[in-house]
């Protein structure tokens, strides 16, 4: 997997210079909630603050979609990713797309 200083939400690394755009790299998941998630999660909402069966889900959803994204730049031959975004889509009740994406390059080294 690319190393995590590698990509950046930013159109540009600062130390290193783009020598290739290789297009989008992208990875994507589709993820439902349980049965039992919907219930927990319905007890925890009564509560108030923070719903951690949901919380943990998300940040699931994101690990996942985030290595597929490496993985892809890396197939297109990148070393690093820019512009690096999440997005998040109902595709229907309780079915959640969730997209992580960003520029494909190759980068060099700046040389002072």
């Amino acid at each position: 997997m690319l190393p995590d200083n590698m990509i950046t939400t930013a159109l540009e690394l600062p130390g290193y210079r783009i020598v290739a755009n290789l297009g989008v790299a992208r990875g994507i998941t589709v993820r439902s909630r349980s049965i039992v998630g919907n219930f927990l999660g319905g007890l925890q909402s009564l509560l108030g603050g923070n719903i951690t069966i949901y919380t943990r889900l998300c940040e699931q959803a994101r690990a996942e979609t985030y290595a597929q994204m490496c993985e892809h730049a890396q197939a297109l031959g990148a070393n690093a990713v820019i512009a690096m975004r999440y997005d998040a889509t109902e595709v229907m009740t309780g079915l959640t797309e969730v997209l992580c994406y960003g520029a494909a390059v190759r980068v060099e080294p700046v040389e002072h």
